[in-house]
C-alpha cells in the first residue's frame, strides 16, 4: 500500500499525489513562488478541470498551449504564474512522453542508484539541482525508493529528521518546523546581502 502523504491540508489532494507520479512531479515543479499547500494542491484542481480523477502526461503534452493556459488561470488561478507554469507543465509532460512513454514512475521505478535517479530529475524540464535533491529526498522519505546513495543524492535534504523542505511534510508541527527553517534561511541570506552591500 502507497504511504499516504500530508502536504496539502486537503485530504483529496493529498490521496492524488500519494497514488499518481505526475501528480507529485508536477505539484513539485508549481512549489516556487507559493506556499507548498497551494503548488501541491494545484495536480488535483488541474485534473478537476480536465474532467479526470488523475492526470496524463500524453493529454497535457498534446493539449493546446494557449487552452491549457487558460485552464491553469481561470479563477481560482492554479498558481500565481498560470500561464507560465503551464508551459512548464506541458514542457515536463512532453518529456516524459518522449523518454518514459508518459509513465512517470519510469522516472524512479528502475534507477539502480541515488545518483542516476538525480540525473533523470535534474534531465526534466523546470527541475534544477535543488529541487531535483529535494524530490529524491521526499521519495525516500516519505515513499520508501530508496535506491543505492539516495541520501548521498539528496543531499542536506536526505539527513535524517531534519526539517528543510518539503520532504520533510508530515504534519502539521513537521509543517511549523520547515517554514521556521526557510525564515531563518531568508534571514540569513539577507543579512549576507546586507554586510555585503
Amino acid at each position: 500500500m502507497t504511504p499516504t502523504l500530508h502536504l496539502t491540508g486537503d485530504a483529496d489532494a493529498d490521496s492524488l499525489l500519494s497514488e499518481d507520479p505526475l501528480a507529485l512531479l508536477a505539484g513539485m515543479l508549481l512549489d516556487q513562488q507559493v506556499p507548498m499547500e497551494r503548488a501541491f494542491a494545484g495536480p488535483a484542481e488541474i485534473a478537476r478541470r480536465l474532467g479526470r480523477d488523475r492526470l496524463d502526461a500524453r493529454q497535457i503534452a498534446e493539449y493546446d498551449p494557449d487552452g491549457f493556459a487558460e485552464l491553469l488561470s481561470r479563477t481560482p488561478a492554479v498558481h500565481r504564474y498560470p500561464s507560465a507554469m503551464a508551459g512548464r507543465l506541458q514542457e515536463l509532460c512532453r518529456h516524459l512522453v518522449a523518454h518514459y512513454g508518459g509513465d512517470a514512475a519510469a522516472l524512479w521505478r528502475d534507477a539502480p542508484t541515488g545518483r542516476e535517479l538525480l540525473r533523470r530529475l535534474q534531465a526534466l524540464p523546470g527541475y534544477g539541482r535543488q529541487k531535483s535533491q529535494i524530490f529524491v529526498a521526499l521519495l525516500g522519505k516519505q515513499l520508501d525508493v530508496r535506491p543505492e546513495g539516495w541520501r548521498a543524492a539528496a543531499g542536506d535534504y536526505g539527513e535524517e529528521g531534519s526539517l528543510r523542505s518539503v520532504a520533510d511534510v508530515r504534519d502539521p508541527e513537521s509543517l511549523a518546523g520547515v517554514r521556521a527553517f526557510k525564515q531563518r534561511q531568508k534571514a540569513a541570506a539577507k543579512a549576507a546581502r546586507a554586510a555585503r552591500g
